[in-house]
Parts: structure tokens; sequence; C-alpha cells
């Protein structure tokens, strides 16, 4: 099997299940490509050996492996999306990191979770994702994200007044601290932390929740994901933030944004002892007794 590996570089206390990860990948013989800047890191704190190439952009990689692994949390799952891009390269999220929704493989699971690839007890589940235009093509190529794009305040403490419309009607005009705009993917990250709700993967929405609004009964709203949302902002600062998941823009009141359902999917690879409920409770802590 040929696989990819991306990571960041860190000083955590993540050494010995990394080199885990790639003794058991070695008993495979897998075929490995890793991220030139991860490889030379790795270099200094671990033994590897085998077959090992190094890549630095996704046309290293695509058609030439079969699946990508993600070493970290959520944000560095996120960054290796650019990466993947739109060929449909299966991505396992193994958490060295913190919370991990997206990265949900512990690495006290290593060794489980790497038999079970190879011995493909696993299935395929599709993510939808949100593709994200403007005059000036504020994130080239990669202009598309998994969890969410969010539009911030930036130079004031002011609040900004962002207007949304879906499919040229317009539905409202948020005063507030900035907008969120989720996929059922990122319900569970900033878009939950701002009041949003939960959404099942597969649920072909989008949710726009506003951040810190000023009227307190504009609530999260969800609509289908075939919609297109467009956004104009106004405020007293002259720029403001947008973000696509983990990478920033700054833009001017003369940008319109215009947001709608990519037409193609992630495909995330669930282990056969994986889903999403079983996530949601341990990640949430749901039903856990903390009066004990």
């Amino acid at each position: 099997m040929r696989i990819a590996i991306y990571g960041r570089t860190t000083d955590d206390n993540t050494s010995e299940y990394i080199q885990l990860l790639f003794s058991k990948l070695s008993d495979y013989k897998s075929e490995l490509l890793i991220h030139d800047v991860f490889y030379n890191f790795l270099k200094q704190k671990i033994t590897l050996s085998g077959n090992i190439k190094t890549f630095s952009s996704h046309t290293d990689i695509k058609g030439n492996i079969d699946c990508m692994l993600s070493l970290g949390g959520d944000g560095t799952f996120l960054e290796t999306l650019t990466f993947i891009q739109d060929s449909g390269i299966p991505i396992l999220g193994i958490n060295t990191g913190r919370l991990g929704f997206l990265a949900n493989v512990a690495k006290t699971e290593i060794n489980d979770a790497v038999t079970a690839l190879f011995e493909k007890k696993y299935s395929i589940q599709k993510r939808s994702m949100l593709s994200v235009s403007s005059p000036k093509e504020l994130f080239g190529e990669v202009n598309y994200g998994l969890n969410e794009l969010t539009v911030l305040k930036k130079d004031s403490s002011s609040m900004i007044t962002i207007h949304a419309y879906i499919n040229g009607d317009f539905l409202n005009s948020y005063f507030a601290d900035g907008l969120i705009v989720a996929t059922p993917t990122g319900s569970t990250a900033y878009s939950l932390s701002c009041g949003g709700p939960l959404i099942m993967p597969g649920s072909q929405n989008f949710v726009i929740t506003p951040i810190a609004p000023h009227n307190l009964n504009v609530r999260p709203f969800v609509i289908s994901d075939n919609n297109i949302i467009t956004l104009k902002v106004e405020g007293r600062s002259k720029n403001y933030l947008v973000s696509l998941d983990s990478r920033t823009q700054t833009i001017d009141s003369s940008i319109e944004i215009t947001i709608k359902k990519a037409d193609f999917y992630l495909n995330l690879i669930q282990l056969e002892n994986q889903s999403f409920f079983d996530t949601m409770r341990k990640k949430l802590l749901w039903g856990l007794d903390k009066r004990n």
C-alpha cells in the first residue's frame, strides 16, 4: 500500500507513538511518502526505515497513493486537505493533538488502526465541503473548506454588519463580531462554540451562525446546501478578516463573498469501531457523571 503522511513539527511528547506508527507501517512493507518538512523533523526524532520518499505539493501525490495519514489534531487534518484537494484520496486522522473530531484515532489505538487499514476493515464516509468565490479569488485554487467560512472584525472593537443573501434573496443584516457558514462537519467546530447546532454528516445542510450578535433574537439558521449564500460586509473599519478553515485573508467592504457546496467530497476513512455518535459522546463527554 502506498501511503502519504502529513504532520506538523512539534515538541510534544508523541515521539514514541509516531515511532510505533512507522514501525507498524514498516512491518507491512508500505511505500511511504512523507511531507518534506515533516520528514526532516522526524529524522531527528525517530528511526525511519524502508521505502520512503518525500512530497511537497499536491501534484506529487495525486494518482500516486492509496491513502493519506494526518498526524496531529484537527488543525493538522485541515491543512492536509490542501494537498488532497479534489483527488478523492481517502484520509485517516491520527490524533496526537487534543480534542480531535476529525483526527479521531487516538495515539493509543495506532497499532489496531494500522492493522484495520491493511485488512480493509473500514468504510469511506463522504464529507461535503463548501467552496468560496470572490472578485479577488481570495484563496486561489484551494478555494474550498471542510469546516467553515468565517467573516470577522479586524481592526476595531466595534461590531461589523454582514448582509446575508440566499439565492439573491435578502436574509438578514447581522450586527455582530462576525458570521460563520459551516458544513455538517464544521458544526462540531467554531459554530458549536458560538451556539450552533450539531448536524450529522451527510445531512446536506449549511448552518449560518452569528458570532456575538447584538440582537439576541438572531439565532443560528440551518439551510439546505443546494442554496448559494452571498455575504457583504460593512462597518467602521476598512478591513475585515475572512477565514476558510485554517487559512485567513484580509478584505475590504468592496469584496462580495459567494459560498456554495463544492462539487466534490472529502473521503474520510472510518474504522469499524468508529461512528459519529460514538465520537460525539467521547469528545463532548456526554453521559459523564462529574459528581463522582
